[in-house]
C-alpha cells in the first residue's frame, strides 16, 4: 500500500495524518509540493475535514507551510530547525531514561527487546518505515515508564521533524549500529545502571547528527545553485 491510498474510516484524523506524514517523509510529497485538501481527501478516500485537521497538525509541526487564502505546501527542509529539534529530542529521551530505569518492570524490558527484534527484522527486509515504527516502540517504553507527560508531549511535538533523518539512517548500513546500541541500552536498563543507560540513549540519538549534517549540506548546495533558500515559505 502506498502512503496515499484510501484508509479505513477509523480515527480518520489520525489516519490522514499518518498517511500524509509518511508521504512527506518518503518524498512522495516533496518539499514545495502544493497541497489541496480536496485532492488529498479524494486520494485518501476521506472527507475534507480530517484532511484539514491533519494538515493543521503538520503545519504546527513545521512539515507543512500555509498562508490563508493563498497556498498550502510541503515545507522546505530547514537544517537549523532539524538540528534544534534533534537537540531537544535527544535531551528528552535521556531525561526519560534517567527517570525510568528504576521503574522498569520485566514486562517493560520484554517490550523493549521485542521492539528491537522487530527493528532488526525491518532492517533485514529493507523496510525503513517499519524500522521507524519499531524504534518508536522501543523508545516509548522509558517515556511511558517515567510518567512525565510534559516530556512525552515535547517528544511528540518535535520528533516529526526528525523523520527524514531516521528514514535516511534506517535505509543505510549504519542502522545496524543502532540495533546493537539498543541491545546495550536494554542490558543497562535491566542491570539498573542508570548512568550507562543515559549515556547510551544520548549516543543512539546522537547517531542522527550525521544525517542532520547531510541535510544542512544539501540545503546549502541547493541555495548555492540557485534553488529555494532554506526558509522560503511563499508561493
Amino acid at each position: 500500500m502506498t502512503a496515499l491510498e484510501p484508509v479505513p474510516r477509523r480515527l480518520l484524523r489520525d489516519k490522514a495524518y499518518d498517511a500524509l506524514l509518511e508521504a512527506i517523509v518518503s518524498g512522495e510529497l516533496p518539499p514545495g509540493q502544493k497541497l489541496h485538501d480536496g485532492e488529498l481527501a479524494e486520494r485518501l478516500g476521506l472527507s475534507r475535514a480530517p484532511v484539514r485537521q491533519a494538515l493543521a497538525r503538520l503545519t504546527a509541526e513545521r512539515l507543512v507551510v500555509s498562508k490563508p487564502q493563498s497556498y498550502t505546501r510541503v515545507a522546505p527542509v530547514v537544517a537549523r530547525e532539524i538540528r534544534d529539534a534533534l537537540a531537544v529530542v535527544q535531551a528528552m529521551h535521556a531525561l526519560a531514561v534517567r527517570a525510568a530505569v528504576p521503574r522498569l518492570t520485566g514486562d517493560d524490558l520484554a517490550r523493549m527487546r521485542a521492539a528491537n527484534d522487530a527493528f532488526v527484522r525491518a532492517l533485514d527486509a529493507a523496510d525503513p518505515a517499519a524500522a521507524v515504527a519499531a524504534d518508536d516502540a522501543l523508545h516509548a517504553v522509558p517515556i511511558v515508564a517515567c510518567g512525565n507527560e510534559a516530556l512525552a508531549e515535547t517528544v511528540r511535538r518535535y520528533t516529526p521533524l526528525l523523520r527524514r533523518l531516521e528514514r535516511r539512517r534506517f535505509s543505510s548500513t549504519a542502522a545496524r549500529a543502532s540495533a546493537a546500541r539498543h541491545d546495550a541500552l536494554i542490558d543497562a536498563c535491566a542491570a539498573g545502571d542508570t548512568e550507562t543507560a543515559v549515556a547510551l540513549s544520548g549516543t543512539i540519538w546522537g547517531g542522527l547528527e550525521a544525517e542532520a549534517a547531510a541535510e544542512e549540506e544539501a540545503a546549502g548546495t541547493a541555495t548555492a545553485q540557485g534553488g529555494a533558500p532554506a526558509r522560503t515559505a511563499g508561493p
